[in-house]
């Protein structure tokens, strides 16, 4: 945040609810809730019945927005798998509901954003993980060679009401709005059939929550800045960067009473650490110290693409060859567009040797018979005597798609014909 810029003050605020129904902001927020599609919630409504419905409704909501009635409806809870492992558990509230929070994020970012600090990367638009990822590596060059890594335990579902409630005060006048928030809060989960109160945590599954948790932690931002550190913050993951060891473990203490005392957070202690950057991974990345600073893929993130490669390759599968790489492209060029971002090509070009040799290997086991391999060699322009060993060798199957004859016969060309994306 720019010297001097003051926080947002409650003065222009009195009027914020008229300001979220204002006609052109509900239009742009119906059409982003469209866009961005989603489950439906415990209501069963899906997102293309949302604009029907408003029309026949819209007058009676309008009413209980304004005169603070408005109730939102219990969350519906889901689970879906953690990159890292392990299960996310998420809150779809009902399509009404996210039209509802999406209408209130544009209002509310437009003016909260802008005071948020420099630091801080995620849920902001115009700022990115990639940005958050070369910040970090800025001051790694700079000599702040040791990091302290905090991950907070369960952020979104742990996070205190009142602490929260008590930083949007500070910001909103407008009692309506504040009641809003914390009825969206307050809404209760539904989960094998029950509603279960809610009485911390911000629901991840609607659109106000990265907000609202931009807000929490942009206390521990200002605190960081207070304290003069080194620092990036991208959502709940928090890295500080620091010239000695020492120095990390007593930031890391102090960090971890500031989190406890001020905002009710706590550190989860097994995902923390005090550490060169090269040995923890930040946003998919680690970055290298030393007199070469260099953005790597982090260790887990390549264990991670070569699980998912390995699902969608699987010799077992029975599809065609070009079925499979229609179904890896999705996937491939999303990773591709994001680990890209690295500096070490040569990880990227052993990546798609290892996923052209794993397709080699499918093909190989759709020929199943020596004869039919035999035949596809000398096809595909082998001369007969390497077609015939290579044919009925012995060698395994992943030996064997790495042999000269299988790939001149499956060559980078080939799959290059087959549109199959590239990594580099």
């Amino acid at each position: 945040m720019a010297a001097g810029l003051s926080r947002e003050s409650q003065a222009d605020t009195s009027k914020l609810m008229e300001e979220v129904l204002e006609s052109e902001n509900l239009k742009e927020a119906l059409r982003r809730v469209k866009a961005n599609a989603g489950a439906p919630g415990v209501d069963g409504m899906t997102v293309d019945r949302l604009a029907d419905y408003l029309r026949e409704n819209w007058p009676q909501l309008k009413e209980q927005l304004l005169s603070a009635t408005y109730k939102p409806q219990p969350v519906r809870r889901v689970e879906i798998p953690k990159s890292g492992g392990g299960m996310r558990k998420l809150g779809i509230p009902t399509t009404v509901d996210r039209f509802v929070q999406q209408a209130m994020l544009q209002v509310l970012q437009e003016r909260w954003d802008p005071t948020f600090s420099e630091h801080s990367y995620g849920f902001r638009p115009g700022r990115s993980a990639h940005q958050a990822v070369a910040k970090a590596q800025e001051y790694i060059q700079a000599g702040c060679n040791w990091v302290v890594d905090i991950d907070l335990e369960k952020f979104f579902d742990r996070v205190n009401h009142d602490v929260l409630m008590g930083r949007i005060a500070k910001r909103i006048s407008d009692k309506r709005v504040l009641k809003l928030i914390r009825g969206f809060l307050n809404s209760g989960v539904l989960e094998d059939g029950l509603v279960s109160p809610t009485d911390e945590g911000t629901p991840q599954g609607g659109p106000l929550s990265p907000l609202l948790s931009n807000v929490l932690l942009d206390e521990l931002d200002r605190e960081l800045e207070r304290r003069g550190h080194h620092f990036v913050r991208y959502a709940d993951d928090c890295n500080i960067y620091l010239r000695s060891e020492r120095a990390g473990q007593r930031v890391m203490e102090s960090v971890k009473h500031f989190l406890s005392r001020k905002l009710k957070l706590k550190v989860n202690e097994s995902k923390s650490a005090v550490a060169r950057p090269e040995d923890r991974k930040f946003l998919g990345f680690s970055i290298t110290s030393g007199n070469e600073v260099r953005r790597r893929i982090a260790p887990q993130a390549l264990a991670r693409f070569k699980d998912r490669i390995r699902e969608l390759t699987r010799r077992t599968r029975g599809i065609s060859i070009e079925r499979m790489i229609e179904e890896l492209r999705p996937y491939m060029v999303g990773w591709r567009n994001y680990f890209a971002f690295c500096q070490t090509p040569s990880i990227l070009r052993a990546l798609e040797g290892w996923l052209r040799r794993r397709l080699r290997c499918y093909i190989w086991k759709q020929w199943r018979r020596g004869k039919v391999r035999f035949e596809e060699l000398r096809r595909r322009g082998i001369d007969i005597d390497f077609a015939a060993t290579t044919a009925w060798s012995a060698l395994g199957t992943w030996r064997l798609c790495h042999t000269k004859a299988v790939h001149r016969a499956l060559s980078k060309a080939f799959f290059d014909s087959l549109s199959l994306p590239k990594l580099v």
